[in-house]
């Protein structure tokens, strides 16, 4: 067969599809040189004519129900499906009939329509934007044209596209955004502007998956290109026909409505606003990826987000981690146990002896189908902080591929059930305080629902096309407020409002999403009203140092605490494992249990990579529980398994001997240099200023080799005893009262002088000691040191009430290090260390005798002791070395001769 014979066979042929397909299909296997599919695989295993599939809708050919034939299909390579010549039509109705049967026919990288007189080739590759090549008949002479056709049979994957859709949503999120911040600074409210872009966006996407007449916005852009006024005529013209169905540019145009074609006009837009817009429209909106489109256009028309543009992104296979266990799994379990109940009414039916038997298995199999399908279209799955809607979007993506799967099930020949899918945006409900996110979360949300559709070869709904989606509110989600003078109920918080108590949350099934991140001590420094505040702490009984992200998992867990079927999937800062954070999560054991854990897990937030805890929990019904990938018999409230070390009690005789360094409030602290001018100064009191500027034992001072620093410190004396240190007391007038006396806080108001908390246990506790030793408080290696008394920790330092090596034997043994690391909070990500807090770190830890009973005489208490001796030694000799140290401190008392320091010593001489 040769390429002029093959077109001149073909162009005159007019048989229908069933009587030219395969004898044509022969025949392109011949002219390409390639295997008819009897000579390469006689079974059909592999590769077949009429390839029985279940579809999802129905099939225009079948034999029962919705069970088809794909023309062609070759698996890994393609799937093929023929329609009658017609050059008057598309060959879009076999491509949605392909689309039904991609996941029966194994997902072929590509999928090929043909109706004699032309070819189209359209990739089916995951993650990339989608490709169209035509190929006419008359073109099959063309060298190209043939070594096009060639590779669907030898090497499909050439025709995978080296866009991404996450390239295509980025570049479409960009141009967009550029319109947006023009109409800002020309003084537009922004939340009009960005209201007035989603409709331009929808429209957009909406011609490229033909919901619109194709082209008609891009069309309206390039006429009007060069006389904005126009399109400012035009735009209004066609968003009024989109909200209740009618004629526009000449073309007649479906009902949308759904609240975002609403009564509000178009913007005035400049010639260049228009340019960028034509620039926008040739792109392939269909491709836009809805996971991550919402946060990239988001952070467009949000000023506080521009910073982030280009920024990372949070990902579908992230967002994946907890769709999947929390929603899905549990779905899928559901559905496993009917399709084994349908299974016996099928073996039930074969067997059946009476027409009444087989008439009760088909009702039984009937009524379990519409069932899961109802059930499926019941669930109700809740963002209470779903900035602009990507959980909810993968979720809904989720459930519809579920819906689809169980409409194949029961298109099978031996079921022949057509069940029509019914799961929609309106099941999805999200909470979200940002107006410009709340209202885009529902654009989104209708694309990514209406792309599905049509990639998955479903008709999208009409009359209307888009449901207003009031099932996403735009309010407070933590707490539910009211006018302070007429009582109304008000969606956030504003001067002078009344707080009602915790907010409520809608009604649901399944609950997740990712929760704002801020500590307590950044709670005003992002906004939070000091009466949000304490509203905030008198709603809920939790810590107040907790993290803003636990009151979510606070109201998700009383939700559940009242309906324990409910399931919640939720992302924390990973310090929710450690400190007053893991409060909320003793709550969740306490009332349910917590059956999935990521305890320390890359995320993308804000553009940065950061590192969270994700936490399932429910009411304790679920009994598969997973940390990670890793199945576990049980997860603990720090997010580990196996022995609870969190629950270990604080022992009495640890008691009184860890201490946090005093709080700084103020600049107390002064350099080395005025710290000698001060130590130097008279008084004419008599007394010296040594009583109250101490060397400043800090972090830095520890695990570095960093520059003395000195604090005044006047611990608990009066005004009047602080004044007889003269140039120490003048320091803190000049530079801490100004300050202090702004502090919202009485005493640290009307005691300016001294520290914001002074220490005195501290002090009490090591009044007599030569040293005692410190550590510092956030460290990657857990290192102890001795210090003499008489200087002062800092907030960052642990300082231990002891001077003896038996202690710093004990405390620097690795069984304390891992006690560490198993109770202490961690920074960041597990390699940065972690945080040493007293009372969980120490006075939980048994030592080998309870402090002040130790046997001083036995045999391993004196070996401890000397071990520890001995390192400190050998550390305190590689660190300061005697041939190095002698001479500076002559150096030090001579205070100018340097001639026998060695040069690797002088960079310490201050």
């Amino acid at each position: 067969m040769t390429p002029s014979r093959f077109v001149e066979k073909w162009k005159a042929v007019e048989l229908s599809e069933r009587s030219a397909s395969q004898q044509h299909f022969l025949d392109l296997c011949a002219l390409l040189g390639q295997p008819a599919p009897a000579d390469h695989d006689a079974t059909g295993a592999e590769y077949a004519f009429e390839k029985g599939v279940a579809v999802c809708g129905p099939a225009s050919k079948g034999s029962k129900g919705q069970y088809g034939f794909a023309d062609v299909w070759w698996r890994g390579k393609f799937g093929w499906e023929y329609k009658r010549k017609d050059k008057h039509k598309t060959l879009d109705e076999a491509y949605r009939q392909l689309l039904k049967y991609r996941e029966a026919l194994e997902n072929p990288p590509l999928l090929i329509v043909c109706d004699i007189g032309r070819i189209q080739i359209h990739t089916n590759f995951t993650g990339t934007a989608k490709q169209i090549h035509e190929i006419p008949l008359e073109q099959m002479t063309e060298p190209g044209c043939l070594r096009q056709l060639h590779r669907v049979f030898t090497d499909p994957d050439s025709f995978r596209p080296t866009r991404t859709t996450e390239a295509v949503t980025a570049e479409i999120a960009a141009q967009v955004g550029r319109v947006a911040q023009r109409l800002r600074e020309r003084g537009h409210d922004p939340h009009v502007a960005a209201h007035f872009l989603m409709k331009c966006m929808f429209c957009l996407f909406a011609e490229d998956i033909e919901l619109l007449p194709s082209t008609v916005f891009k069309k309206m852009l390039e006429r009007t290109h060069s006389q904005p006024e126009r399109f400012e005529r035009y735009a209004g013209e066609l968003f009024a026909a989109m909200r209740f169905g009618g004629d526009a540019m000449l073309e007649q145009i479906p009902h949308f409505n759904g609240g975002l074609f609403d009564e509000a006009p178009p913007l005035p837009l400049t010639q260049d606003d228009l340019g960028v817009l034509l620039l926008a429209a040739r792109q392939d909106w269909s491709a836009v990826e809805p996971a991550i489109f919402g946060t990239l256009f988001e952070r467009s028309l949000d000023p506080a987000k521009r910073a982030q543009i280009g920024a990372h992104y949070t990902s579908r296979e992230d967002i994946l981690l907890v769709i999947e266990p929390v929603i899905m799994a549990p779905l899928r379990r559901e559905w496993s146990a009917v399709q084994a109940t349908v299974d016996e009414q099928l073996a039930r039916r074969r067997t059946a002896k009476t027409a009444d038997t087989r008439r009760k298995a088909d009702d039984r199999i009937h009524q379990l189908l519409q069932e899961f399908i109802g059930r499926l279209a019941s669930v109700r799955v809740l963002d209470p902080a779903c900035g602009s809607g990507n959980f909810l979007y993968v979720a809904i993506q989720q459930l519809l591929y579920l819906e689809k799967e169980v409409i194949a099930y029961s298109a099978r020949p031996e079921i022949g059930q057509t069940l029509i899918p019914q799961v929609r945006p309106t099941q999805l409900h999200g909470i979200e305080i940002n107006p410009y996110a709340a209202e885009l979360a529902q654009v989104v949300i209708w694309i990514g629902y209406l792309q599905w559709m049509r990639d998955n070869g479903f008709n999208p709904p009409r009359d209307p096309i888009l449901e207003p989606l009031q099932t996403i509110e735009n309010r407070d989600a933590i707490l539910a407020w009211a006018d302070g003078d007429s009582g109304k109920p008000i969606s956030t918080w504003q001067e002078g409002a009344k707080c009602l108590g915790p907010a409520a949350w809608p009604e649901t099934d399944f609950i997740v999403g990712n929760p704002p991140f801020l500590g307590s001590k950044q709670f005003r420094q992002n906004g939070l009203s000091d009466s949000y505040i304490q509203s905030m702490y008198g709603s809920f009984q939790l810590p107040k140092t907790s993290d803003l992200c636990c009151y979510w998992f606070e109201l998700a867990r009383c939700m559940i605490e009242t309906r324990p079927t409910l399931r919640a999937g939720l992302l924390a800062t990973q310090g929710i494992r450690g400190g007053d954070n893991r409060r909320v999560l003793e709550h969740v054991k306490c009332t349910g249990d917590i059956f999935l854990a990521w305890p320390d897990r890359d995320w993308v937030l804000d553009g940065a990579t950061v590192h969270v805890s994700i936490v399932g929990f429910d009411g304790g019904g679920e009994l598969h529980r997973c940390i990670g990938t890793a199945p576990v018999a049980a997860i603990n409230a720090d997010l580990t398994s196996g022995a609870d070390a969190k629950s270990a009690q604080a022992l009495k005789q640890n008691g009184g001997i860890a201490f946090q360094g005093p709080v700084k409030v103020g600049d107390f602290d002064i350099p080395l240099a005025i710290a000698r001018e001060y130590l130097a100064a008279p008084n004419p009191t008599g007394t010296s200023n040594v009583a109250v500027v101490r060397e400043w034992i800090r972090g830095e001072s520890l695990n570095q080799r960093v520059e003395a620093v000195f604090i005044i410190d006047f611990q608990e004396t009066s005004l009047e005893e602080a004044s007889r240190y003269e140039s120490p007391f003048e320091h803190v007038r000049a530079h801490v009262k100004a300050f202090r006396d702004k502090s919202k806080d009485k005493l640290r108001r009307t005691y300016w002088w001294r520290l914001g908390r002074s220490g005195a246990e501290f002090r009490n506790a090591t009044m007599g000691l030569q040293r005692y030793l410190v550590t510092c408080q956030t460290s990657k290696h857990r290192l102890f040191s001795w210090v003499v008394s008489g200087s002062l920790p800092a907030q960052t330092v642990i300082a231990f009430a002891r001077c003896d090596d038996y202690f710093l034997g004990v405390v620097h043994a690795s069984l304390h290090g891992i006690w560490v690391r198993c109770l202490g909070s961690q920074l960041r990500e597990a390699e940065s260390g972690s945080r040493y807090t007293p009372t969980t770190c120490f006075e939980t830890f048994p030592l080998p005798w309870p402090p002040g009973h130790e046997d001083m005489n036995h045999a391993a208490y004196q070996r401890i002791a000397a071990a520890a001796k001995e390192l400190n030694d050998l550390r305190e000799r590689w660190l300061n070395p005697p041939e190095w140290i002698e001479p500076l401190a002559r150096v030090i008392d001579a205070q100018d001769d340097f001639s026998d320091v060695p040069e690797q010593a002088r960079p310490l001489i201050r």
